[in-house]
């Protein structure tokens, strides 16, 4: 890739290298990073959250009133399932 580019990862943490992205912000070939997931949830590399280069948000796809909700009943039926006699 070009150098300077800038890398926008919101899906899974994980998808990027974290030691690599570090590197490649110090030396200039990502110009800037902005993550709302990391490899170590819920508790990212220290060095990666305070790095001048990047900017982080919260991960907040599962805060929609429908996935609350998907999930309150998802729970509610594996509970069920454990409470019940075979």
């Amino acid at each position: 890739m070009k150098d300077g580019v800038c890398l926008i990862n919101a899906a899974r943490g994980g998808v990027i290298n974290e030691h690599d992205l570090i590197e490649a912000l110090n030396t200039g070939k990502v110009k800037f990073a902005a993550l709302d997931v990391f490899e170590n949830e819920p508790t990212p590399r220290e060095d990666l959250l305070k790095h001048e280069k990047l900017a982080s948000t919260p991960h907040v796809g599962a805060a929609t009133s429908e996935a609350q909700d998907r999930i309150g009943v998802e729970l509610a039926d594996q509970i069920l399932s454990i409470l019940q006699p075979a």
